[in-house]
């Protein structure tokens, strides 16, 4: 594993000893790859997937190019969004998995607020 590998693992625990998802408001997880970006939401009480979505769905990989670029991100960003709306949850707590917070990270935040998430 790359040095930097461990060193995102290691701000990835010690953000997740901080916050945590329940049925009120899930855990939005982020993990990005080279060619592909996910997004979960997690309720950390039951230890449960909600909902979830990535560049890898049929709903995306038709419109998309690319996987591992910003606007990828975006429509991760929004396909989960309106997953969640359906589900009838609104309000989020965001864990960029120890990603620093721009570039693709940022750019799924951005689609999931303009589509209706708090966070």
């Amino acid at each position: 594993m790359l040095q930097r590998e461990l060193l995102r693992l290691g701000r990835h625990k010690r953000v997740r000893k901080k916050i945590g998802g329940d049925a009120l408001s899930p855990r939005l997880n982020v993990y990005r790859s080279l060619n592909n970006i996910y997004a979960q939401l997690i309720n950390d009480d039951l230890g449960q997937t909600i909902v979830a979505a990535s560049t890898l769905d049929k709903e995306i990989s038709g419109t998309i190019k690319n996987g591992g670029n910003i606007d990828a991100a975006k429509a991760v960003g929004a396909l989960v969004a309106k997953r969640a709306l359906e589900k009838g949850i609104k309000k989020v707590v965001f864990d960029r998995g120890g990603y620093k917070y721009h570039g693709r990270i940022k750019a799924l935040a951005d689609g999931a607020r303009e589509c209706g998430l708090e966070f």
